[in-house]
């Protein structure tokens, strides 16, 4: 069974068009990455997810529940680090910790949770007093309570420092040997890339892609860059590269051939330069980065 599951799902405000028929399976036991700008449609799906939101069409379940008509039965399988939450400021960390517990229902030591968080030496402090860094523990702490099924982290990066994001990274990659399905969102690539299994990409309301990583740069348009030194670059020869089936350009760059096409492709464009007389000396590939794939899946609306 599916974690998660939308169908159609659309929600518009309006004349505008936040979520634009939305299909996305997010299977049980992986690690999502939900990728796109800042207004991409992200958070609203998430929203309609938590049913603080109410699709304008279309369905939305999570572990074969639709999320409006079991929005109970749905968050009691959930934790979230929600994108613009609060914290209550006369509250402590501990309160805080212990206020979640009961909500759900368990017994935590909020000790162990903090420091696991790295909120240790604070978490008898007012949370009116941490930082933004330290309230995005608290609240990742507050999520992890009752060991959920699913966790929900919108840009559960924000306002940390590079140790606290390597941390997050860690967390997440725990909770999924746990067990946990984890629906990551992020307009950060390095973060996306580091932690997920697979990724689908938002555009102005729309998926324009889902697949892992190695797939979407497989399918991307271009593929491989191919770096290929030679004795003397020529135009004549460029016409020789981009006969070969499968090339989509090539240029000369510094002094090398640059040819971009699918990996497999490759060396049947050194086999043509060799067919044509021409001395190979070198050559490298380079393959396309997420921020490459990220690129191309939102030119123009995407392919």
């Amino acid at each position: 069974m599916p974690a998660i599951q939308t169908h159609e799902l659309s929600k518009r405000y309006g004349d505008v068009t936040a979520v634009d028929r939305v299909d996305l399976t997010v299977e049980e036991g992986e690690i999502f990455g939900f990728l796109g700008h800042n207004g991409a449609g992200k958070s609203t799906v998430i929203n309609m997810l938590l049913d603080f939101a109410r699709p304008t069409e279309g369905q939305v379940e999570v572990f074969g529940m639709d999320c409006r008509e079991h929005s109970v039965d749905v968050r009691e399988r959930m934790g979230v680090l929600p994108e613009g939450y609060d914290v209550y400021d006369r509250l402590t960390g501990r309160q805080h910790l212990q206020f979640a517990a009961e909500s759900k229902g368990v017994e935590i030591e909020p000790m162990s949770i903090a420091e696991r968080v790295g909120i240790r030496d604070a978490v008898d402090r007012r949370a009116g007093d941490y930082s933004k860094g330290m309230a995005q523990r608290l609240v990742l702490g507050m999520a992890l309570i009752g060991d959920p099924d699913l966790l929900i982290l919108d840009e559960p990066t924000s306002g940390l420092d590079p140790g606290g994001a390597r941390r997050m990274r860690e967390i997440i990659h725990e909770e999924n040997e746990r067990g946990a399905t984890v629906f990551f969102s992020s307009h950060i690539l390095e973060q996306i890339e580091a932690v997920c299994d697979r990724v689908g990409i938002m555009h102005e309301g729309r998926l324009q892609a889902v697949d892992t990583i190695d797939a979407l740069r497989e399918s991307a348009a271009g593929g491989t860059k191919l770096q290929i030194s030679v004795d003397d670059p020529s135009e004549t020869h460029l016409d020789t590269i981009e006969a070969v089936d499968g090339v989509d350009s090539a240029w000369i760059e510094d002094e090398t051939f640059a040819v971009t096409c699918p990996s497999d492709v490759k060396m049947d464009v050194l086999v043509a330069l060799d067919a044509a007389g021409v001395d190979v000396l070198d050559f490298s590939t380079e393959e396309p980065s997420l921020e490459d794939l990220f690129v191309e899946y939102t030119r123009e609306g995407g392919q």
